[in-house]
């Protein structure tokens, strides 16, 4: 690590980030493309000490750190067989697209970016909200992604010098791609809040899942029930989150911030706000301020209500990142609302940066018996012994 710049924040960017096109798909990049023009709006990409990074692609180096040659090759051949069949491509949930390869590869060379700006200390804190794409596997796509953007690029800071990386993964899917990839591996911390593996793909992430024979206790899953909305949302987050990141005392952390735990999107059951989600943000800022000097690399992830909620969400992640959160009462600017409507007719487009509530931070006490409780106990007991914790002490 080099001596940090004074609060900077890198933001990676470039439109050819949109290439990551799956076609008539969940996935669409619209969400990446309005997130960016609503911050523009705002006025978050102005602010002093925003360094605005273009990316290169992803090496064969890079890649390989994670993910093996041939699924590299079976990547690059798939868009031009149509019979392609095998490693999880040309599957409804992962269809082939003409520059697979080339777009997955930048994706992962833009979270490269915003870590090795966070490493070498250009920047203190670093966003590539394109990024988050954590079900792929080392030889296999799933979930919507190709290459494992997070993984490659905690990967590059392990051969960079790093020492004790914590991943704190909020989408509503568990980050199976990324806990796959350092299951046996004591340097990583992965930490994953997601509804519950019996209702939701991918199937993984129980609170029993706490890491290999070499690392136990550095995989930690905090598996909640559908409808689980803000307020039990962020107990469960401030019940375990801080207390086994300050145990590991990472010298980074790394935050995949998918936006589709919100209620409105169509592919899950969690229940949270927008508000609920800008309280996420801001507890990993405060976490990472506290644990190690500032130094947080975040991306995006999943989010599929396309322009109700993820442009809103990425963009209050933005100006957490970058210096004060957005006032939640902040009007969306005329000029996005008009761009939204043009690239989703006949949707409802937010017209504020909030939707009305006020989340609340209830603390967590053993004993307490409804299901979210049950499941945040589950995880104490599962992984707080490992880390010297006290799982029953609330102060832990």
């Amino acid at each position: 690590m080099s001596r940090m710049a004074d609060d900077a924040t890198a933001v990676v960017w470039d439109s050819a980030l949109l290439d990551y096109d799956m076609g008539d798909h969940p996935l669409d990049p619209v969400r990446v493309e309005l997130t960016m023009v609503l911050a523009r709006e705002l006025g978050v990409l102005d602010r002093p000490g925003i360094q605005m990074i273009t990316p290169r692609p992803a090496s064969e180096i890079d890649l390989t750190r994670v993910h093996r040659e041939d699924y590299l090759e079976a990547v690059r051949l798939a868009p031009i067989d149509p019979f392609f069949t095998g490693w999880g491509l040309n599957t409804p949930d992962n269809p082939v697209f003409e520059g697979m390869h080339e777009a997955s590869a930048r994706i992962c060379g833009a979270t490269i970016a915003a870590a090795e700006a966070v490493w070498t200390g250009a920047a203190r804190r670093a966003v590539n909200v394109s990024g988050g794409l954590h079900h792929a596997m080392p030889a296999r796509a799933a979930g919507f992604c190709v290459y494992n953007d997070p993984a490659v690029a905690i990967a590059w800071l392990l051969e960079h010098g790093a020492e004790r990386v914590a991943y704190v993964d909020v989408d509503v899917h568990h980050g199976d791609g990324v806990q796959t990839a350092f299951w046996n591996d004591p340097r990583v911390l992965t930490v994953s809040l997601h509804e519950s593996p019996l209702a939701l793909f991918p199937g993984t992430g129980f609170a029993d899942e706490t890491g290999g024979p070499k690392a136990e206790g550095t995989a930690v899953n905090v598996p909640l029930p559908p409808d689980t909305g803000d307020a039990g949302w962020l107990r469960a987050f401030h019940a375990i989150v801080p207390s086994v990141v300050r145990a590991f005392a990472p010298e980074i952390i790394v935050s995949q911030c998918g936006a589709d735990a919100h209620l409105l999107d169509p592919l899950a059951d969690l229940r949270l706000s927008v508000d609920g989600q800008r309280a996420a943000y801001i507890a990993i800022r405060q976490l990472a301020d506290e644990v190690c000097d500032g130094r947080w690399v975040a991306t995006g992830g999943g989010g599929y209500a396309l322009v109700e909620v993820v442009p809103r969400a990425w963009t209050h992640l933005l100006a957490v990142a970058s210096g004060d959160p957005i006032a939640p009462s902040t009007p969306t600017p005329a000029r996005w609302r008009t761009l939204a409507a043009t690239r989703r007719p006949g949707t409802r487009i937010p017209e504020t940066m909030t939707d009305g509530t006020e989340p609340v931070i209830e603390h967590w006490s053993p004993g307490d018996t409804d299901p979210i409780d049950r499941a945040i106990q589950a995880t104490r007991l599962s992984v707080f012994p490992l880390h010297g914790l006290d799982p029953h002490d609330p102060r832990d």
